[in-house]
């Protein structure tokens, strides 16, 4: 029998001697998700969150935070949103690991995506999170920032899809302090919704324009 040297056992392809092995199978990769299932999972998240909060506000008989439809709210929105989508860019460029999480992330959510989908990419996450995490949540909890830091957590869970989004997560955490903190000092729920609904969108638009 042949001898199975050092140099040779380093080599997963050489452990048995004096025989030729076949390449290593690489594992099948995970089947992209089509642009209809995309829009579906959107459509379906959007709902449970709608019927989470109906059924929250039914059970514990809350008074949901005002959403007061103003001009001053709409262009609060909008700067609020202009914030963190700078903010977001910033970050983008400096942390190596935030950028590799946010392209895997976005690559899944927007690359089947048509550019009219990018509408609903802002409206049905701005409206649905923002009236549970936002909305509900801190109307139970109460306008604090204990209250805002723990619906920033759990708004930051919501967009976990594997162990290495981690980055995306903690991001996604500190955008949520922000939404939370823009209802902390306006009282008016229209405020986060705006400025949730234009992020989604600008962000949907850059990734895509730079592909």
């Amino acid at each position: 029998m042949g001898k199975c040297t050092i140099k040779v056992c380093s080599n997963p392809q050489l452990l048995i001697p004096n025989a030729v092995t076949e390449p290593l199978r690489k594992e099948p990769e995970i089947e992209p998700l089509t642009r209809f299932e995309i829009l579906g999972y959107m459509a379906i998240t959007a709902v449970i969150l709608l019927v989470v909060s109906k059924i929250w506000i039914h059970f514990r008989s809350l008074a949901l935070v005002p959403v007061d439809v103003t001009p001053k709210a709409f262009f609060m929105g909008l700067g609020v949103g202009l914030i963190i989508t700078v903010a977001s860019s910033i970050i983008y460029r400096l942390w190596p690991k935030y950028r590799q999480s946010a392209d895997q992330y976005l690559a899944m959510v927007l690359k089947p995506l048509e550019w009219p989908d990018l509408i609903w990419l802002g409206l049905l996450p701005g409206l649905s999170e923002e009236l549970l995490f936002r909305g509900v949540f801190l109307s139970d909890f109460g306008l604090s920032l204990p209250a805002i830091i723990g619906s920033s957590v759990f708004f930051g869970v919501l967009h976990y899809s594997g162990k290495e989004q981690w980055p995306y997560v903690v991001w996604a955490s500190v955008v949520g302090f922000f939404l939370g903190y823009s209802v902390f000092v306006t009282g008016n729920l229209f405020v986060p919704i705006v400025a949730h609904v234009l992020t989604n969108f600008v962000s949907g638009l850059i990734w895509k324009s730079g592909r």
